[in-house]
């Protein structure tokens, strides 16, 4: 099919809930994807920071191939063993509780709403301004966006919004809270890094009323900013994050994970879910988190990070470069047109998260060369 047909067909048949490029992708390979044209494009933004390890890595190739042939769905009335190992590897890496497997960083989101609700009934639960969670009723009530949340009043209630500030947290957080949900870095809102002071100022506060913390590391974990969960860089601990995008290596895939207060809150019956950790997601996921936890890589996606960073500072017209590890962002007017024309006329994929607004998300895999060719495909368009 070309992509004229492509595009008639989506006018006919799918509901038109996204803004879609003129392009079509059939390979991927690394840090590059290739077009029906066979046209070679580089690839910084990873399906949003899905494919961390990059696109059809060969061991996570190997895996779903081998897993696929035996075992592809089971229920989770059974044991399956690749979900347990996941499961184990996710708790011992992190806050040393329990997983509880989902479909998607929303469906983990909504998760984390149950298990805090269950852990402190009818409690309050305390978002920031700028957040993004998700899309769900659950997550979109997490999402203080007018844009996101206004068409789908009204929302599920008992949410509170406060400045993303430490003094405005600690004096929102009382004694009929539930739980503080935060991400470290606000990814969809344009890479803002939260202060550390905050994040310490929120873990006092729930500490004091006896709520949970909780990280939304959808978009920050499995090494996106250079180690394998944002947390470990702030001396914050949370009682509770959420993981999805990179975990399945381009699979489908999220998890809550527990820190031990919170790991028997749910009970047989409280929660669940169809597909959640089968074999062949988790086959998967077991074989991203082997490449994503080595920590030469981690130390090199530190290293790229900065070099990526110090490179678009040197740029005319690019203002407030920032971020952490490959996660980056900068400002520049029209940020829009600018991702647009870098796709079309330098065959370099970036995204847009607003007006004024560029994330750059390259698999952790990406090697120097390849960031000075970014570099120089977005000098030309800026």
């Amino acid at each position: 099919m070309t992509l004229a047909d492509l595009q008639a067909l989506e006018a006919e048949h799918v509901i038109p809930s996204y803004a879609r490029y003129p392009v079509e992708w059939v390979r991927g390979a690394g840090a590059r994807l290739w077009d029906a044209d066979g046209v070679e494009y580089l690839d910084f933004l990873a399906g949003i920071s899905v494919l961390n390890v990059g696109h059809c890595h060969p061991a996570v190739v190997e895996a779903v191939r081998d897993q696929v042939g035996r075992l592809t769905h089971t229920t989770n009335l059974f044991y399956n063993e690749p979900a347990m190992r996941l499961a184990g590897r996710l708790a011992r890496s992190s806050l040393g509780g329990k997983v509880f497997f989902c479909n998607s960083g929303t469906e983990a989101n909504e998760a984390a709403l149950k298990l805090v609700r269950k852990a402190k009934p009818r409690g309050t639960i305390v978002v920031l301004e700028g957040a993004f969670h998700g899309r769900t009723y659950g997550a979109l009530s997490a999402t203080p966006q007018e844009s996101k949340q206004a068409p789908f009043a009204p929302l599920v209630p008992g949410f509170a919004v406060v400045a993303a500030d430490a003094e405005a947290i600690a004096a929102v957080v009382r004694d009929d809270t539930a739980a503080v949900l935060l991400e470290p870095i606000q990814g969809e809102t344009g890479v803002h890094q939260l202060p550390v002071e905050l994040l310490e100022a929120a873990r006092a506060a729930c500490d004091r009323v006896g709520a949970a913390l909780v990280f939304d590391e959808i978009q920050t974990g499995m090494g996106r900013t250079g180690t394998l969960w944002a947390y470990e860089q702030t001396g914050v601990v949370p009682d509770a994050l959420t993981t999805a995008k990179a975990l399945g290596g381009g699979l489908p895939i999220g998890a809550l994970v527990t820190g031990p207060r919170l790991a028997d809150v749910f009970e047989p019956g409280d929660h669940g879910s169809t597909f959640a950790g089968g074999p062949l997601v988790a086959a998967a996921a077991n074989a991203a988190f082997d490449v994503v936890e080595d920590p030469a890589l981690l130390e090199r996606v530190g290293e790229l990070g900065e070099r990526l960073r110090e490179g678009l500072r040197a740029l005319p017209g690019v203002r407030d470069v920032r971020g952490a590890g490959l996660m980056v962002a900068f400002d520049i007017d029209e940020a829009p047109a600018l991702v647009r024309r870098a796709l079309l006329e330098q065959r370099l994929v970036l995204n847009a998260t607003g007006p004024q607004t560029v994330r750059l998300l390259p698999p952790l895999i990406v090697g120097t060369a390849e960031i000075d060719d970014a570099l120089r495909r977005i000098a030309v368009v800026v």
